[in-house]
């Protein structure tokens, strides 16, 4: 208790000022020097436990006072610095320790502000999808990350590559991989490049997925990783390493602003073109066409996993031999999506994704099963989609798993040419899906359902219908 030491000089000069004390006057009054008072302000001395006890015991300061905390404040003002605005003025922790200690009104005041500030772009975003959607595009647009700009253009453009799928099929042809493409991989790499695969312990590697060792010319995978994850970081490695100059190409044809942007977007061509890879596009697309599309047959017939196959799905769009336009969508159980791609470019103005009664959020509830649903937006579009749960890389038993949902969708006009089709329940015309879709939106703020139960935000075209005498059922009640 003795040892304990607190520095909180900028707390205990504000309660100096509101007492309207000197520096002299407090000091004798807890029985220290001024110039020894004047260092503890200016936490360049601790406040002890026995100072404390004095305060309280001379002046009636409550030790709370002394003692509040500050993390809820400098976990603000990070959030606040951590902003694309502001990512060049990133300052150290004790850094936002003085400004939240020193001024804490005006800390305060900043979050408030940014926060405002923040609500306002989110609702400029919300104006600008709602406009797109009514064909007058805007150049409304705030400041970005690097990762979100490239999310933004591969979710825009087809999710289809083809000098990369022509790269692909010429590697394929030398690496004559049969039924092993794994060993095919591998011996490539060790023959061409000297690069040895290695599978370590969760122990030896607790952080990483792969590590390439540049200097041992070996390329560490971990063994949370499922074997269908290993291939793919394998088959990533290969394409990165012998179809380096295609990749870098279409980076240059996506026209990013920055370095780093450049960077992500050499991650995400990578996995596309191991995927390339491990499914050859003829024979995947010839195989989805006889399957109609079912998912765990392609995987099976592939040695991959579902996330793994339904991505695929979304790329089959080269011309004269394109396939079903799928689209996805994975989320995680808070609700936070991340990955959004399709054969056509992602249907965002169409479709949306931000609804919180598509199938994708329910599959949470039913780990592993498929579900399948026929969804009507406002404008009276139909889609077919399915959801399944993916399971990430393996924990410890000590771990909570990571899971996500996986939801890929289409136009319902392609239903009779997909297995799932046969799901829906048969409506009033005879056609399966036709008057059982369910009524979904965008988003909720994008959306003006009447009476949603899962309305969880007020649209922003419409004011809010606040009438004392009557109570809808929507959390957030509208006037029409």
């Amino acid at each position: 208790m003795a040892d304990q030491k607190i520095f909180a000089g900028p707390r205990l000069r504000r309660l100096r000022n509101a007492r309207g004390l000197t520096q002299t006057a407090m000091a004798e009054g807890l029985g220290i020097s001024p110039s020894y008072l004047n260092l503890i302000e200016r936490n360049q001395r601790p406040l002890t436990v026995q100072l404390i006890l004095k305060l309280a015991s001379v002046y009636k300061v409550d030790p709370h006072e002394l003692q509040g905390e500050t993390k809820g404040s400098i976990a603000a003002l990070r959030e606040a610095f951590s902003d694309p605005l502001l990512a060049g003025e990133l300052p150290g922790d004790q850094e936002l320790i003085d400004l939240a200690e020193t001024a804490p009104n005006a800390s305060a005041a900043m979050v408030k502000l940014f926060r405002a500030y923040r609500e306002q772009a989110e609702r400029l975003s919300d104006l600008n999808q709602l406009l797109a959607r009514e064909g007058r595009a805007t150049a409304l647009s705030g400041a970005r990350l690097p990762a979100d700009e490239v999310h933004e253009v591969f979710e825009r453009r087809p999710n289809h590559f083809a000098s990369l799928e022509e790269e692909a099929e010429a590697f394929t042809s030398v690496l004559e991989p049969g039924d092993d493409l794994s060993g095919a991989l591998k011996a490539w790499l060790r023959r061409e490049h000297g690069i040895v695969v290695k599978v370590l312990p969760v122990a030896t590697m607790p952080n990483w997925r792969r590590r390439y060792d540049r200097h041992s010319q070996r390329l560490f995978l971990s063994e949370r990783l499922s074997p269908f994850d290993q291939l793919r970081e394998v088959a990533m490695e290969a394409s990165l390493i012998r179809m380096s100059v295609a990749i870098a190409g279409e980076i240059q044809a996506l026209k990013l602003g920055t370095d780093e942007a450049r960077r992500l977007a050499r991650f995400e061509l990578g996995r596309y073109a191991a995927h390339a890879l491990m499914m050859p596009y003829q024979a995947f697309h010839a195989a989805a066409v006889r399957a109609r599309y079912d998912i765990d047959v392609l995987r099976s017939r592939f040695g991959v996993s579902f996330e793994q196959a339904a991505n695929r799905l979304t790329m089959l769009q080269r011309q004269g031999a394109s396939g079903v336009p799928f689209f996805m969508l994975e989320v995680d159980n808070a609700g936070n999506r991340f990955r959004k791609a399709g054969s056509q470019g992602y249907p965002q103005s169409r479709f949306g994704g931000g609804c919180p009664k598509l199938p994708v959020h329910a599959a949470f509830s039913q780990p592993g099963q498929i579900l399948v649903e026929a969804l009507e937006m406002p404008d009276g579009a139909e889609f077919l989609c399915i959801a399944r749960t993916l399971e990430g890389p393996q924990g410890a038993f000590s771990e909570r798993p990571r899971r996500t949902a996986l939801l890929l969708g289409c136009d319902i006009g392609f239903r009779d040419e997909i297995v799932y089709g046969a799901a829906l329940p048969v409506g009033a015309a005879g056609k399966p899906g036709q008057g059982f879709a369910t009524p979904v939106g965008p988003a909720c703020r994008l959306c003006e359902r009447v009476g949603c139960l899962a309305r969880a935000e007020p649209p922003v075209t419409r004011p809010l219908g606040l009438d004392e005498m009557v109570t809808g059922l929507s959390a957030f009640d509208f006037q029409g």
